[in-house]
């Protein structure tokens, strides 16, 4: 399959309600997004790295220019037969999984409707709809907070994630615990601690919670082991895990019981897969998570989510979650399961921005084409 022609966009998505957590705040989702053009086809990739470089090191406008000036040039002309020569072919460029990812995950999307079959299909996924928690970010205040727990709890969603950060930590969870003690929880750190608060996690331990995210550093496996090894609670690595072979360290050293993985973390569908067969391997329940992405990204994500070890419910939310007008032309919606509880169902064909919504978030674009 040639890729022909590359066309990127770096957009602002304004949120409702801003998205606080333990590295900072956003008002809106800033996102690239990729149409890859192979003869008479073309598809859609989405990463969201979000405006600065605190959940990773990467962010928006730096993706931007990687793909721009590097990524895109090593593939545009190339012939490209597989989400494994793609990785091959970006290899050289070390890191920036987010920029990888949004090659990686239009390639997936162009070779599905090149084989005429839905993205969860060609992944090799024989699920059409899996189960969605519920999260909720730093709010006003702990009413305000328990108010939307409450409304989560009555919708039946199977599990609630909590962000949790310094001073909005231990009495935030025990409130939320007091008023709810049946709801499975889980808390999301995203990096906010170290191996030193080891006696607060311990008292988490006496909350009963499904799982702790990320509690310490973005970058680190061996204190999430040491972590692991002290506490009751089930560690779960997200940011973290951002390559496959952070994953097998990370099963080798038991740094935890759980993986996130979100494919624009990892560097695309290609490494996602790969992650999920070897903690399926390892006996590691895993799940999928999101960046805010519009409903291109975020059905990309609910096609991932169809695969067999994607057993907790998923971060995939529907688009009037966080915008008030998706940039696809599709929004995302939840639909209820067998038992009651929401979920979401794959797609036939991955939603595409909408041109005009397009255009007006777009803060930069840039095309590049085979010579």
């Amino acid at each position: 399959m040639k890729i022909d022609r590359i066309e990127l966009f770096h957009v602002a998505m304004p949120l409702i309600y801003p998205w606080r957590t333990a590295y900072g705040e956003d008002a809106a989702c800033h996102s690239v997004l990729c149409r890859l053009t192979s003869g008479s086809l073309d598809a859609w990739g989405e990463s969201a790295p979000l405006a600065a470089p605190c959940y990773s090191p990467e962010w928006a406008g730096g993706v931007f220019a990687t793909v721009r000036d590097w990524l895109a040039p090593a593939i545009v002309g190339r012939d490209v037969s597989s989400g494994e020569q793609l990785q091959q072919l970006l290899a050289v460029y070390k890191g920036n999984p987010f920029a990888k990812a949004v090659l990686d995950i239009a390639w997936w999307n162009l070779h599905a409707r090149r084989e005429g079959v839905p993205l969860h299909r060609a992944l090799g996924a024989t699920r059409d709809r899996v189960a969605v928690g519920a999260d909720f970010g730093v709010m006003d205040s702990v009413d305000d907070l328990l108010e939307a727990v409450g409304g989560a709890v009555d919708a039946k969603f199977p599990r609630i994630k909590l962000k949790f950060r310094p001073g909005w930590d231990l009495d935030m969870l025990r409130a939320v615990r007091r008023d709810y003690p049946q709801a499975t929880f889980h808390i999301d750190c995203n990096s906010g601690y170290r191996l030193a608060d080891l006696a607060l996690f311990r008292q988490i331990d006496e909350l009963n919670l499904a799982m702790i995210e990320q509690p310490l550093p973005y970058d680190d496996l061996v204190d999430h082991a040491q972590l692991q090894a002290a506490i009751e609670t089930p560690v779960c690595l997200d940011e973290s895990v951002s390559h496959p072979r952070h994953a097998q360290q990370a099963l080798a050293l038991k740094s935890c019981r759980y993986v996130n993985i979100k494919p624009a973390r990892v560097g695309g569908l290609t490494n996602a897969r790969l992650i999920h067969d070897l903690c399926q391997q390892a006996g590691i329940p895993c799940w999928v998570g999101g960046m805010l992405e519009s409903a291109t990204g975020a059905a990309v994500c609910t096609a991932l989510a169809m695969l067999d070890n994607f057993i907790y419910p998923a971060d995939i939310f529907p688009s009037s979650r966080f915008y008030t007008h998706d940039l696809a032309d599709r929004p995302l919606e939840l639909v209820a399961l067998a038992d009651g509880t929401p979920g979401v169902a794959a797609f036939a064909d991955i939603p595409e921005p909408h041109p005009s919504r397009l255009e007006k978030q777009c803060l930069q674009r840039a095309t590049i084409s085979a010579l």
